[in-house]
């Protein structure tokens, strides 16, 4: 048996950073505050140090110490960051949201992976409130660090439930480019299309050397003024769903910058307007879709390629009670399938939910022409009379009922980790579409049994916000 002593360890450490009588590294943060260290054991805990403290170091001083000078390090952060690197020891509670966003900063610049992964979860689990209230900061500071995803993806998130405040706020025009794309480009911005093109058009302008806070006036521009905002707007201009800009608000808004448009995004706008012509080549899906609402909010709860595609991963993830939506991808095709079960799932058993319905897409750029499939009534209670399944106006799902009331659990659908039916349903890795099953008014398949290996499935909790 090891016996361990972690605790005087980190005293000792913890002493030796207070006094360090035999430092031989001077770093210099902010404006020239000093701090003092040992090069072993900065070379030991920050790849960083290990590279910078190598033989070719020249930066010695008479008494052979080592000056390091990170003027871009505030004094607060670097005490944050010594205390971590001698006793692995990190206390953000009485820190503001920008000494903290500071430390991400710092963390990543010195190689400590483990504190720069710890001070992003920090941020988005404890200083959520201050990340909304600052988001213009944040994103400008985190879209610069490569290893940021998960605080960049929370906060474009977070706008995309609620965008409104963050485009209307004076910080918006001052955007940077990429962060304004990642946004524009999302199907889940949820967002008046014409507003979010009253908005493209100031912040072009704001960005338009020519143009700004100086020449916002359009009856005074010239054709150079246009052909200006043209180049600002060249990428994010094919972002914009103009489907779901009303004629009116197309006649008002958009067609006074037609020059700003590409001309074909244009004709084909104008045809759609005139003649209710579908784009060929420049429609985007839009925001706004049948089931995927801003009344909803949608929790991811299992990924096949994440989690594992296989009966065990399946059933551990959707273990809910809750309303759900299932997704599974093909590979050998284009096609989208889909169902939604309003009484979650339970493994093992059986019940009928006259509410569910499965759904196909062509592809996942078409989600307008939805193929839905919905239950025979009649027919479901018939075959509850002859199975002995509980029937109360639903469809066929898995369900297993857990109350010492309850007299009907049945076991023999474990094989199934989601069934519609019969007729759309998921057995080990397969997914299996049925033609004619008899529980649907219309077939989901043409073909009269279809089984195939996943690309992706993916199960989602739906909750109603308002509820």
């Amino acid at each position: 048996m090891v016996s361990k002593f972690h605790t005087g360890l980190s005293q000792d450490l913890s002493l030796m950073l207070k006094v360090a009588e035999d430092y031989n590294i001077i770093i210099k943060v902010g404006e020239n505050q000093e701090f003092h260290a040992h090069s072993n054991i900065l070379r030991a805990r920050s790849p960083y140090f290990k590279s910078t403290l190598s033989t070719n170091w020249n930066n010695t001083m008479d008494n052979n110490v080592i000056e390091i000078i990170k003027p871009n390090i505030h004094p607060t952060v670097f005490e944050i960051i010594l205390k971590y690197i001698y006793i692995g020891e990190v206390d953000l509670t009485k820190n503001s949201g920008e000494d903290i966003l500071g430390l991400l900063v710092a963390s990543y610049e010195l190689l400590l992976e483990e504190l720069f992964k710890h001070v992003q979860n920090y941020l988005i689990e404890k200083k959520n409130l201050w990340l909304n209230q600052n988001l213009v900061l944040v994103l400008h500071t985190v879209f610069k660090l490569a290893s940021c995803k998960k605080l960049q993806d929370y906060c474009l998130d977070s706008i995309c439930a609620d965008p409104l405040p963050f485009f209307t706020s004076n910080e918006f025009p001052s955007l940077e480019k990429d962060i304004l794309h990642s946004l524009l480009k999302r199907d889940d911005l949820q967002i008046e299309e014409s507003v979010a093109w009253d908005h493209l058009i100031k912040w072009g302008v704001n960005q338009t050397p020519c143009l700004g806070s100086s020449n916002s006036d359009r009856a005074k521009w010239d054709d150079k003024c246009y052909e200006a905002l043209k180049q600002t707007l060249e990428q994010y201009i094919p972002l914009i769903r103009f489907l779901d800009i009303s004629s009116a608000d197309f006649f008002d808004k958009v067609r006074p910058y037609k020059s700003v448009l590409p001309h074909q995004i244009f004709e084909e706008a104008m045809e759609f307007y005139m003649k209710q012509t579908l784009p060929k080549t420049t429609a985007l899906a839009s925001r706004k879709t049948p089931i995927f609402d801003k009344r909803y909010k949608f929790e991811l709860l299992y990924r096949s390629s994440r989690d594992g595609l296989n009966d065990q991963s399946f059933g551990k993830m959707c273990n809910v009670q809750d309303p759900f939506i299932v997704l599974v991808k093909q590979k050998s095709s284009e096609k989208i399938y889909g169902g939604y079960n309003p009484l979650g799932f339970r493994n093992g058993s059986k019940c009928f939910a006259s509410e569910s319905f499965i759904f196909s897409f062509a592809n996942d750029k078409d989600i307008t022409n939805m193929n839905v499939c919905h239950l025979k009534y009649p027919p479901l209670r018939e075959k509850c009379k002859r199975t002995g399944w509980p029937y109360d106006n639903y469809s066929k799902v898995t369900r297993r009922y857990d109350t010492e009331d309850d007299e009907c659990d049945y076991t023999d659908d474990n094989t199934n980790r989601f069934n519609f039916g019969n007729t759309f349903y998921m057995n080990g890795q397969y997914v299996y579409l049925i033609k004619n099953s008899g529980f649907y008014d219309v077939n989901f398949t043409n073909s009269t049994k279809t089984k195939f290996i996943p690309e992706e499935i993916e199960v989602f909790k739906v909750k109603n916000i308002f509820n």
